[in-house]
C-alpha cells in the first residue's frame, strides 16, 4: 500500500484523525473522524507540511487541497454479521 516513506501523524481537529504522506508516491491519506478514508494525489510534500502546522486542519483541507488534487474515497469497511 505504501513505500518506505511515509509520514503518518495524528491531527487535533475535529474533523479529520489522521494524515499520511507518502512522498515516493506523493499521496496524502486522509481518515476523517466519521470514518472515511480519502486520499489524494500528487500532492507536493509542502503542501502536507503546511496541513501539519495549519490552525486548523479542516479548514486548511477544504480550502487548499480539495478543489485542487484529485482523489478517491475508501469504501467503508463492513463487518460480516450472520442473519
Amino acid at each position: 500500500m505504501w513505500g518506505f516513506d511515509v509520514r503518518v501523524h495524528d491531527l487535533d481537529s475535529s474533523a479529520i484523525a489522521r494524515a499520511a504522506y507518502d512522498e515516493g508516491a506523493m499521496t496524502l491519506d486522509l481518515w476523517y473522524k466519521g470514518g472515511d478514508r480519502y486520499r489524494y494525489f500528487a500532492v507536493p510534500e509542502d503542501v502536507f507540511d503546511a496541513l501539519l502546522a495549519a490552525p486548523s486542519a479542516g479548514e486548511f483541507v477544504n480550502r487548499e487541497i480539495k478543489p485542487a488534487y484529485r482523489y478517491e474515497i475508501e469504501e467503508r469497511r463492513r463487518r460480516f454479521r450472520p442473519g
